[in-house]
């Protein structure tokens, strides 16, 4: 296999410079032409030889590198800030007299409305919500009681409304959530109060996000790669998970605490090992 060492070209004019040392081509000689048509064709076998064994080698050799891969995953993580926050009062009253009932819920809106502007909000910046109304169509429903069926009074009408707030203040808005449903409650207005969040929209981060965990990925295979004395190649395959998003309080310098969502991927990447 020497001669697939050297290069074809080489190989060729070595073998026709030894022929024409050992052969003297102004001799017409017949029996001398015959052996140098000879040497000649065994000269061009040799070189065909050389480059098939040449151009085999190299496909081998390309055939196994691409075998050579590792496989790693990159996480990332963000959190987002929420860019506007609502407060979502909701209070429910319930009876037979529906007309009756009617005016109660008008009432108690108003008076709901007369608090949360005496606090400093805005009635502009106060969203008031359709009227739920609930009909039962009966004011008596069967129920259990000591292993026994009984007849008990239920209200037929139930009505809900629900004022929604912009929020003057993303970070303080749990507080102030908190200290609202406790004067509520003192005036005898008692509501659900629920903070909604408003958070910045995903494909906005998802570029980021995606780089940062091809990133953390390549250097999960760049460590594989040094342990293994090779060389970390090109990407072969990535598969990118499914974006999770979850939330979480986190509590700021003021003694407040303020809701934070976190994005999360984990993205699989196939590298080529040389």
């Amino acid at each position: 296999m020497d001669c697939c060492s050297e290069n074809p070209e080489t190989v060729f004019r070595k073998g026709a410079e030894s022929y024409m040392e050992s052969t003297n081509f102004t001799n017409n000689n017949p029996e001398n032409k015959g052996v140098a048509k000879t040497i000649i064709l065994s000269l061009s076998l040799l070189l065909g030889l050389c480059l098939l064994g040449f151009f085999i080698f190299q496909g081998l050799k390309t055939f196994s590198d691409k075998d050579r891969v590792v496989t790693v995953k990159g996480l990332a993580e963000m959190d987002m800030k929420a860019t506007s926050a609502t407060l979502a009062l909701t209070f429910s009253l319930s009876g037979d007299d529906f007309q009756n009932l009617f005016k109660q819920a008008e009432n108690k809106r108003s008076a709901v409305i007369d608090y949360l502007t005496s606090i400093g909000y805005n009635k502009n910046d106060i969203t008031i919500g359709n009227l739920d109304v609930t009909d039962r169509q009966k004011y008596y429903e069967t129920r259990t009681q000591n292993g026994l069926p009984v007849q008990v009074k239920i209200d037929r009408y139930t009505v809900g409304q629900t004022l929604t707030v912009k929020a003057k203040d993303v970070e303080t808005i749990e507080n102030k959530a908190a200290q609202i449903n406790l004067d509520l409650v003192t005036k005898d207005l008692t509501s659900n109060v629920k903070t909604v969040y408003t958070y910045p929209e995903l494909n906005s981060i998802k570029p980021q996000l995606i780089a940062e965990s091809t990133k953390n990925a390549r250097i999960a295979g760049q460590q594989f790669a040094d342990d293994s004395q090779a060389k970390l190649g090109k990407i072969k395959t990535a598969s990118q998970g499914q974006i999770s998003l979850s939330e979480y309080y986190h509590s700021n310098e003021g003694g407040g605490k303020q809701k934070i969502q976190k994005a999360r991927v984990v993205s699989e990447i196939v590298f080529f090992l040389e």
